[in-house]
Order: C-alpha cells, then sequence, then structure tokens
C-alpha cells in the first residue's frame, strides 16, 4: 500500500503581536479576563495579504522536504479567508514559488480546512494521482474580525502553515481519519456579511458581524472531536495508551482539556501553544504540529493524534505516524515585506473603516441579514 509521508513544514507568523492588553484599549475587557476564559494571551495581526503568508510557509516547507518548487505535483490551500475566490489563492502560491507543474485547488472547511486538505492531498497520492502533494492551511481572519465583538474579536488570530506529502512504501503519514459534520448546527458560528449571498445588498466586503454562540459551540466542538478521535484510533486498531501526542485544534483552553479529559489522556502528552497564538483557524493545528517537533515533542515514528472543529460545525480527526527526520533538509530564504506597523495600529485602522461601514449602513436603515 502507498502511504503519504510528512516530508516537509513551515509555518509563517506575522511579526505583529496583539496582546490582551492591547485588546482592553478598545473592548471592555483585561488580561485576566481573556486568559481566564480562553488560555490566550497574544496573537498575530497580519500585514500582508494570505496568499503571502501561503507563498512564505509554502517555500519553507519544500526547502524542509529537500525538494524545488518543481517537484510539487499538487498545491492544496485550506482556508476560510482567502485572498481572492477567482483565480484561486492556491495558484498564486504556484506563481510565487515558480511551480509551473502543480495543479492548484482551495479548500475551505473553516478551522478544519487543513486538516480536511490533509486527508484530501494523502487520498491523491494513495490513489496514484500525484507523488507529492503541498497542502497549505492559512488565515488572515483580523479583515475579517468584528472588532467590536468581544465574544469573538478575543480569539482569532493570523498565520499559516505548510507540509509536503510525499508517496512512500513506509506506513507514515495519515494512518486513518475521521472527518464529519454537524450540519443542522451551523447557524451557531456563522460570520454575516461574507460571500455572495450578501452581493448587491449595499453591504461593503469586510463589514461584517458574528454569530457565535459559545456555550453550544464548546459542548459541539468537544463532542465531535471526542466521536472522531475514538473511531480514528479504532479503524488504526490503536488506543489512548499507543499515542505518544495529541496536537489539538487551539481554540480554546477548556475545550482542549475537555476533549483530553473524555479521551483520558495525561496532560502532559497534549500540546498546547494556545497562549501565543490564539485561533488561527486553518493555520492553528498544522503551527502546533510544527511547533511540537521543533520543540522535540515529537519523535521519528511517533503516532500524533490530531482532532479539530471549525464552522459548519466541522469535526475530524487525524492519527499520524511521524516520519523518521525531525529536522530541515535546507532552509528557504523567503520572508515577508517588513512591517511599519504595530498590531494595535493595524487593528486601530481596520476599526475605523469598519465603523464607518457600519455607521453608513445604519444610516440607510440597511440590516445585515443573511439571505436564502
Amino acid at each position: 500500500m502507498t502511504y503519504a509521508t510528512i516530508s516537509g513544514w513551515g509555518k509563517c507568523l506575522p511579526p505583529a503581536v496583539l496582546d490582551n492588553n492591547d485588546l482592553a484599549t478598545f473592548l471592555d475587557t483585561n488580561d485576566e479576563w481573556i486568559y481566564s476564559r480562553t488560555g490566550m494571551k497574544e496573537r498575530r495581526i497580519s500585514h500582508v495579504d494570505l496568499c503571502e503568508l501561503g507563498y512564505v510557509a509554502a517555500a519553507r516547507a519544500i526547502a524542509c522536504a529537500g525538494l524545488e518548487a518543481d517537484d510539487i505535483d499538487m498545491i492544496l490551500f485550506g482556508s476560510t479567508s482567502f485572498s481572492e475566490f477567482a483565480p484561486n489563492t492556491a495558484s498564486y502560491v504556484q506563481k510565487r514559488l515558480g511551480a509551473s507543474r502543480a495543479a492548484c485547488m482551495d479548500l475551505n472547511t473553516a478551522c478544519t480546512s487543513f486538516m480536511y486538505g490533509l486527508t484530501t492531498g494523502t487520498a491523491m497520492i494513495r490513489s496514484g494521482v500525484f507523488k507529492r502533494v503541498l497542502v497549505i492551511g492559512g488565515e488572515v481572519v483580523s479583515k475579517l474580525m468584528d472588532w467590536e465583538n468581544r465574544n469573538v474579536a478575543v480569539l482569532f488570530g493570523d498565520g499559516c502553515a505548510a507540509m509536503v506529502l510525499e508517496a512512500s512504501d513506509e506506513k507514515e503519514g495519515v494512518i486513518s481519519e475521521t472527518l464529519g459534520c454537524y450540519g443542522e448546527h451551523r447557524d451557531i458560528l456563522k460570520v454575516l456579511g461574507y460571500g455572495g449571498q450578501y452581493t448587491n445588498q449595499n453591504i461593503m466586503l469586510g463589514d461584517v458581524q458574528w454569530n457565535f454562540e459559545g456555550q453550544d459551540i464548546f459542548k459541539r466542538a468537544v463532542a465531535g472531536m471526542n466521536k472522531a478521535s475514538k473511531e480514528t484510533l479504532a479503524k488504526a486498531g490503536c488506543g489512548v495508551e499507543d499515542i505518544n501526542l495529541v496536537v489539538p485544534h487551539q481554540a480554546n483552553v477548556r475545550i482542549i482539556e475537555a476533549v483530553g479529559k473524555k479521551l483520558g489522556v495525561d496532560a502532559d502528552k497534549v500540546f498546547v501553544n494556545i497562549e501565543r497564538y490564539g485561533n488561527m483557524s486553518a493555520a492553528t493545528a498544522p503551527i502546533a504540529l510544527i511547533e511540537a517537533v521543533e520543540e522535540g515533542r515529537v519523535n521519528p515514528g511517533d503516532l500524533v493524534l490530531q482532532p479539530a472543529f471549525g464552522a459548519g460545525l466541522t469535526w475530524s480527526s487525524h492519527l499520524i505516524r511521524w516520519g523518521q527526520r525531525v529536522s530541515p533538509l535546507a532552509e528557504s530564504d523567503a520572508e515577508l515585506a517588513p512591517c511599519e506597523k504595530t498590531a494595535l495600529e493595524l487593528v486601530n485602522e481596520m476599526r475605523t473603516i469598519k465603523n464607518a461601514a457600519k455607521a453608513a449602513r445604519k444610516a440607510n436603515n440597511n440590516e445585515l441579514v443573511a439571505v436564502y
């Protein structure tokens, strides 16, 4: 049987850091309130579009694998906040890399987008369609954020990660997975004002409102990740005792703790980096896995369990057998353009524009509602 080993990995984090004290300058909140409820201390705010984050992360992953851009057969970009919808964002990465042979596809399942992409890329390799697939997961969710809504503004950040999958005879990469969706509950996490149904409704793109029902999301997230993880382990004939590390989607520290408890996993076997980045949606799980490797928490041959969930409400869990290499074969010189502003300055600029758009909409008595 052909497997799809993870041979390269790379991340790209914008340099501008927005901490909890920055948020307290325009929201009724403080560091203790945010940290005690979410486990978050800071998050990144991007000064460039998602396509550039994707290019840098991809270049680093390809170098890590010891490959050239033209070795890649397919680029699969998972996100909710694509730079463009037509053409797709994956094609921008292809152009910047010079990966002229690569097929290009975008995929959106919100926070699980990279994980769904990992399954898609693995299936492409197992079926013999491609030998090398570049999977990217990234977000610049700050541009879609309702910065006046404390319930969501404190939770999210920007970032991007990429991994190279290569055909292998070794039983490595995704060993088993489970994907699912609670579609009947999709309305409890929704970004109103973003999408084709709002076209020609006198709504400026980016003038959004978030419907975020925290308690229901918590319950569905824990249930979905737990269900998916148990099914994934059963498919592989493994038990919790066989797992070396759990690297869950980092949406809220309380969700992470609840999932670990339900699975019966010791806290010291659960990787957590939510304090540094918050929830980066599609970038969250892959960046966490990359940092676990960088910090020596993943060793050659280790079994890593990655449960995740996102809007939709999508959920998933992947059991990954890490390969024999935990360090890059080479490094890329790809870098982001310099950032001349602080994260708070970037956010306040967005707030000014968004608040002006909301005031104009209110003056026109134009309610922002979903159109079905």
